[in-house]
């Protein structure tokens, strides 16, 4: 796969504080990558670094080919950025913010407008393009910096906690157009606070924790990285008694929640055998059976407590 973002051993420090401790990571083409990490762990430190608002004190990154600081003007001409913060102009219209964008690009006016009446409508702005930026909810304006950032037709897109704060219906907004990005050959570079975001967007994920990289990998490798007890949840069609059942083998622990069972487990694939042998032997009918694997949030909590 081609990499489209190649970081090199990137250090960011201020005074005594290391920010971003020699950190290494390729983004591939077409992909979803997020992000992740606590407060002060050295995202945005490290995408200040990668889309050349800031210079790293050690190391390299490429971005699209270019290095982001000998040839930071070809870096930034197929890239897009979605602050967390919005910095629309908020005493101009939708469509002046989109137009000055376009200008900033050096983008023709007959493709501007094409390209900006097309990212206003797919986004559910276009009614809205005529009325001034201040009248804006913040899902509104989330979406319009979405729009700004799309108007040069990037091939990468830095997005910085793009459904941070937003209603249910803009968050899904958003995620519906993430999702399509990489169908369209671009490639997303997501930092995000949000592991249920992560685990239904990324194809891979970086975990950061005090600078340095802790992790990256995909979402399910990652998962399967915990070396906890996995869970099954199981229901029958009578009653049963949680004695009854501790006689399984391959059972560690077993709490009853309603008419289901959690039945905690070092060995998933032995334990349904064990309770299905134990189903027939009993004329029970199984209602309901799932596994519980750990969430991205529990590795998300494992790793950064260790580093």
């Amino acid at each position: 796969m081609e990499n489209v973002v190649e970081v090199q051993n990137l250090t960011k420090i201020y005074d005594s504080l290391v920010a971003v401790d020699h950190i290494n990571f390729n983004v591939e083409k077409g992909e979803i990558f997020g992000f992740l990490g606590p407060n002060g762990a050295g995202k945005t430190t490290t995408t200040r670094m990668l889309t050349g608002i800031i210079r790293p004190n050690e190391g390299n990154a490429k971005i699209l080919g270019y290095d982001i600081q000998k040839e930071p003007l070809k870096a930034k001409q197929n890239i897009g950025v979605v602050p967390e913060t919005s910095n629309a102009y908020v005493d101009l219209s939708a469509w002046q913010n989109m137009m000055l964008m376009a200008e900033l690009y050096g983008i023709p006016k007959k493709e501007a407008v094409k390209r900006a009446e097309k990212f206003l409508e797919r986004l559910g702005l276009y009614e809205r393009q005529n009325s001034k930026v201040k009248g804006f909810s913040k899902g509104m304006k989330q979406r319009l910096i979405l729009c700004m950032a799309l108007i040069n037709d990037p091939i990468l897109i830095f997005l910085d906690e793009p459904t941070s704060g937003l209603d249910v219906q803009s968050s899904r907004v958003i995620r519906d157009i993430l999702l399509e990005f990489p169908k369209e050959g671009k490639t997303i570079f997501l930092t995000t606070h949000n592991m249920d975001e992560a685990n239904h967007l990324c194809d891979r994920v970086a975990i950061i924790n005090h600078g340095k990289i802790a992790a990256i990998d995909r979402p399910a490798t990652l998962k399967n990285m915990i070396k906890r007890l996995n869970s099954v949840e199981i229901s029958f069609d009578s009653i049963i008694k949680t004695e009854t059942l501790s006689e399984i083998p391959y059972i560690r622990n077993i709490t009853k929640e309603g008419d289901k069972f959690i039945i905690s487990t070092e060995d998933v694939d032995n334990l349904i055998h064990s309770l299905a042998d134990f189903a027939e032997s009993r004329k029970l009918k199984i209602i309901n059976l799932n596994t519980m694997a750990p969430s991205l949030e529990e590795v998300f909590i494992k790793l950064t407590r260790e580093t």
